[in-house]
């Protein structure tokens, strides 16, 4: 499977959020074969849990399918620049690489605020190809939150 094709499956997961209020981010873990070993997308509202990105949820899954906590042949594909608790679960999943579609300056930890899963002081650190797809994943993102803008605020 290719990044983009991939990222095409991290896409649609990411829609999926949408249906639930969720911000639209999709994951999918890829092992070294190029098959889907996971895929998932934000739940943080669906399930009140601030734990629940995209990234966490496929990690997990990923690894109740594997029977352990190493993922060290896979590749994580994210539509959004990861924030620093999901950079710091592919460091300790040992994800040995990570795609994402678009860059995230508010809180991107792999290349906009932090270089996580690039830092040499870590003890595991990881592949980054960034911007596949990256348009397509941005508008999806934009769209959503312009939406949001013009719907009534949740108490």
């Amino acid at each position: 499977m290719t990044d983009e094709e991939a990222m095409r499956l991290a896409l649609a997961e990411a829609a999926a959020a949408v249906a639930h209020g969720d911000v639209p981010i999709g994951a999918v873990v890829i092992d070294s074969a190029g098959v889907l070993v996971a895929r998932a997308h934000n739940r943080r509202e669906a399930d009140g849990d601030p734990t629940a990105h995209a990234e966490v949820l496929a990690l997990r899954d990923a690894g109740r399918q594997r029977g352990h906590w190493r993922l060290d042949d896979v590749t994580m594909v994210v539509t959004l620049e990861p924030c620093p608790m999901c950079a710091g679960a592919l460091v300790n999943a040992r994800v040995r690489r990570l795609v994402y579609g678009c860059h995230d300056d508010k809180a991107g930890a792999v290349a906009s605020l932090f270089v996580i899963g690039r830092d040499p002081r870590l003890n595991h650190r990881f592949q980054v190809t960034a911007g596949v797809l990256g348009d397509e994943c941005a508008a999806l993102l934009r769209g959503f939150f312009l939406g949001a803008r013009r719907s009534p605020r949740r108490s």
